[in-house]
């Protein structure tokens, strides 16, 4: 089912007959960017290429999905055998994984037959959106604990198998240590962590003796959770009992809070801890979390160590969904680039014409200044010692000039050549590194959760004459 071309809208295959019958189906290209950054924030992370790239390889109709369709009776019998033999044989460009981003520019560029890009549209959207969304959330997240330790263990609060095992694999890459999603361990390699629930508890006659059986069967890893009855009163002594048994065998543990005032809570067990003489047990807490609530208690100097997110963090609460848009920016007449672009009433939902490319600008620490689009060919390539003039996507009067004495990076590079992806395929492991490196190159000030500074994304001198043109052009025919 993973792998079945009818995940796809509907009209994706209504179009794609009307493509087919009027002989349309010629070279295209589309973009996939989105309008406004998630969660009122200033930055995201982009997410899901390598699922999007593994689903592609095999991204076809089964006999039982051509079966379907017949079913349907709006397809013709001639379109249906030819999706038979459907495959994406296009080409694909994208960001590097993981790349911080902004709204606006193309995350991902499209290559191939009119029909073949239309097709992919709800797969590519559905992935990219949700996985980008959590993946942002949970950097979020992590910058607000000060890069500390967060679990991602939101699995049972998630929306359906796909949407757990997708969310554990972008939290990881935006910043989460772990998960408590076995699953998700096993394919992707992400480390599983998780130690009791209260029902563990409440099995045995005291928390004592529920505490002293966990921990001789895991010395290694032990965590109490110490909120089950009363966590000052009950937990906290209780846990201190059996972690000096632990501490005898020379081995550390930690406690869990799940309730209750975190602040208060974890400070007062901080306490009991070290006048214990258990200096080295430490504090993690969960209690439906997000990145403002582990942000004050960062702030207030909550002494906690490790922090389990779940409902907050795989939901994406605070956005649902990234505005990921998939548009035609270009179609082939013949050897000729046709640049098309989409008008609108809402000046923000006009779209860029044209073949782009998304330049990086950095200055000479490599600290990024600027995204900017340009055409992409050899005569608009942003050059080091070059005065340039930059002008804001709407194609109004805003603009800066910059001459660039860094350097200008190209983020768009091809993964798929043809329906084959090429080139060296990272670990998550090695996505996950990249854009934690990726974000020390943008100032704090588009990282802070309230009222984050405005990135700017721009586009060339070319690409602004490429689209007033259009518009000219567009306007003039309606007026005539």
């Amino acid at each position: 089912m993973e792998s079945s071309a009818l995940f796809t809208d509907f009209y994706s295959l209504t179009m794609a007959q009307g493509y087919w019958k009027r002989s349309l189906n010629t070279r295209s290209v589309f973009e996939m960017f989105f309008r406004y950054q998630p969660f009122s924030g200033g930055y995201s992370i982009f997410a899901g290429l390598g699922t999007l790239l593994e689903r592609l390889k095999d991204f076809s109709f089964s006999d039982d999905d051509i079966a379907y369709l017949k079913s349907l009776k709006v397809f013709e019998d001639s379109f249906t055998d030819y999706l038979k033999t459907f495959r994406f044989n296009g080409n694909l460009w994208a960001m590097d994984e993981g790349t911080v981003v902004f709204p606006n520019e193309p995350l991902i560029r499209v290559e191939g037959s009119l029909i073949e890009c239309q097709i992919i549209e709800g797969l590519l959207l559905n992935i990219i959106n949700f996985q980008s969304l959590i993946a942002t959330k949970t950097c979020r997240i992590w910058l607000a604990s000060g890069k500390g330790k967060v679990m991602e263990f939101g699995m049972r609060r998630a929306q359906g198998p796909d949407g757990s095992l997708s969310a554990s694999r972008a939290a990881y890459i935006g910043g989460a240590f772990g998960t408590s999603n076995t699953l998700a361990g096993k394919v992707f390699g992400i480390p599983v962590m998780g130690t009791m629930a209260h029902s563990w508890i409440m099995s045995f006659d005291n928390e004592e003796e529920a505490f002293d059986n966990y921990a001789n069967l895991f010395p290694d890893r032990t965590i109490f959770l110490i909120d089950t009855y009363d966590t000052l009163k009950s937990g906290i002594i209780n846990a201190i009992k059996s972690g000096k048994k632990l501490n005898a065998k020379g081995k550390n543990f930690g406690v869990r809070l799940d309730s209750g005032d975190i602040q208060y809570l974890s400070t007062e067990v901080r306490k009991l801890l070290d006048e214990a003489g258990l200096e080295n047990a430490f504090i993690t807490v969960s209690n439906d979390l997000d990145e403002n609530i582990v942000e004050t208690l960062v702030r207030e100097k909550a002494p906690v160590e490790s922090w389990g997110i779940g409902t907050k963090l795989v939901t994406g609460a605070g956005a649902s969904a990234l505005t990921g848009v998939y548009k035609m920016s270009a179609r082939m007449e013949g050897d000729t680039t046709v640049p098309v672009m989409k008008f609108s009433d809402n000046p923000e939902k006009t779209t860029n014409p044209g073949i782009k490319q998304v330049w990086r600008i950095r200055d000479k620490s490599g600290q990024a200044i600027a995204d900017v689009l340009g055409i992409d060919d050899d005569t608009d390539i942003p050059q080091e010692g070059q005065r340039c003039c930059f002008w804001h996507p709407s194609a109004d009067y805003r603009h800066f000039y910059h001459t660039i004495d860094g350097s200008a990076e190209p983020l768009l590079k091809k993964r798929i050549e043809n329906g084959a992806i090429t080139g060296e395929r990272p670990s998550l492991d090695e996505t996950k590194a990249y854009s934690a490196r990726d974000l020390e190159s943008f100032d704090s000030t588009y990282k802070r959760l309230l009222n984050p500074h405005i990135y700017k994304v721009s586009i060339t001198e070319k690409l602004r004459s490429v689209k007033l043109d259009l518009i000219q052009k567009y306007l003039g025919s309606k007026s005539e």
